[in-house]
């Protein structure tokens, strides 16, 4: 019998509906063999040449969005997945699917938490959109249930696969020395907050799209946050009656003494020329690098469309001689590693352990759980006390001894007031 990867995907949205459909379109047709030299895994080739991936299932909160995804899907492959819709539809799935191997989970930010732990529950392996969730506390859970079970949980922080990004974790870093500050952003298009997205209420800019830099911050110098301030705005999209921020900034000082500033929004109008605004740079005691993903030097304009530019780095495709159309970049590299370790441990033994250094853990992810949950507490606490006209005092504290709210506007109720402990295990 073919050894078979069964993948069920929950939410068919912007991300998952395109990113995750496609890549597991190229590889229900074609196997994995054939994208492992892109991440440096071509040596496990030969052994995953004969895998089989299947798409079984499809899953999201409507049935016609679930059929449009199997539609869709069978256009691709002429295979049909299952359908399953609802506001838990993954318990279905694991219910009827009980050999089922990998959850991939594309719902909103705060609605990652349920169907991971479901799906770890019945030892099925999971490939989660970033952040991995929401809150430090449920990380633990997920990490421990992960463990338990001995089930993959790899995160899609494809920033990291951007070979421009590789270039600078593998080699620009060590030119530029000891890094001192930087700033990275990525601006989102007012349409994602005000139409595509019906919970933004639920999340923020820099919950959504901070992690892609938190993490690859991270993945270049493995070093841990110890502070972090934080502020945001609401005035564009509350005059659409929507009660979000449109900006935040988050700066965030490590444990290697670099301070790094985030700044993310959903705002940008749709006249802007790129999809997103994005890049970041790192300033080092012996250099400086700089990199602008939105602008890559690949632009072109014509009448009535105005200039426009696109990143065809991290999705493209790639036309074969039958007509169809391959799917590649860094977008689908996020996804190949961690299916390439669970192919690893599933069909060769191998442990949690040995292929950790694949792809996005859990564990790494759970560094930028950390600064999402403790920044979301300190800019509500400073968007509060600017209304007041008490300006914005409020930081996060990480350390061994967990994470510390620090607010010096409770003095009044004494150090336990003005030191609020969040969380109460090493960070």
């Amino acid at each position: 019998m073919q050894p078979t990867l069964k993948i069920a995907l929950v939410g068919a949205g912007m991300f998952g509906g395109d990113v995750h459909a496609r890549a597991y379109a190229d590889l229900q047709r074609f196997g994995i063999a054939g994208q492992l030299a892109r991440v440096g895994l071509d040596h496990w080739a030969r052994d995953f040449a004969p895998i089989k991936f299947d798409l079984v299932a499809v899953a999201t909160r409507s049935q016609k969005s679930a059929e449009k995804a199997r539609k869709q899907f069978a256009e691709w492959t002429g295979h049909e997945p299952g359908v399953y819709h609802g506001v838990e539809p993954w318990h279905d799935i694991l219910r009827e699917v009980p050999d089922l191997d990998v959850l991939a989970v594309a719902t909103p930010d705060h609605l990652h938490t349920q169907p991971i732990l479901a799906a770890l529950a019945k030892g099925v392996h999971v490939i989660t959109e970033k952040p991995m969730c929401l809150s430090i506390h449920e990380a633990d859970e997920i990490i421990a249930l992960a463990h338990k079970n001995k089930c993959v949980v790899a995160v899609d922080m494809h920033k990291r696969y951007d070979p421009d990004h590789l270039r600078i974790r593998d080699d620009i870093q060590n030119r530029i020395g000891a890094p001192l500050y930087g700033t990275a952003y990525l601006e989102e298009p007012l349409e994602v907050s005000t139409s595509t997205f019906k919970w933004v209420e639920s999340s923020d800019p820099f919950s959504y799209v901070g992690p892609h830099w938190t993490d690859l911050i991270y993945s270049y110098y493995k070093s841990k946050p110890v502070s972090l301030t934080a502020i945001g705005q609401k005035k564009r999209l509350i005059r659409d009656g929507i009660n979000a921020y449109d900006a935040v900034q988050v700066r965030v000082d490590f444990a290697n003494g670099m301070s790094i500033n985030f700044h993310n929004n959903w705002i940008t109008p749709a006249d802007f020329e790129g999809p997103v605004n994005q890049g970041h740079e790192i300033v080092g005691a012996d250099g400086k690098v700089e990199s602008d993903q939105q602008y890559r030097g690949f632009r072109w304009w014509n009448a009535g469309g105005g200039s426009r530019t696109s990143n065809n780095h991290f999705t493209r495709d790639v036309a074969r001689p039958d007509g169809s159309k391959g799917y590649l970049g860094y977008g689908v590299d996020s996804l190949t590693v961690g299916l390439a370790a669970m192919c690893r441990v599933k069909f060769h033994g191998a442990s949690l352990a040995d292929v950790a250094s694949v792809y996005p853990t859990a564990e790494e992810a759970r560094i930028t759980v950390a600064i999402v949950d403790a920044a979301r507490i300190v800019r509500d606490l400073n968007f509060q006390y600017m209304a007041e006209g008490k300006g914005a005092p409020v930081t996060a504290r990480f350390g061994d001894d967990g994470i510390t709210i620090v607010d010096p506007q409770r003095a009044s109720e004494g150090a336990a007031g003005v030191f609020k402990k969040i969380y109460q295990k090493a960070v």
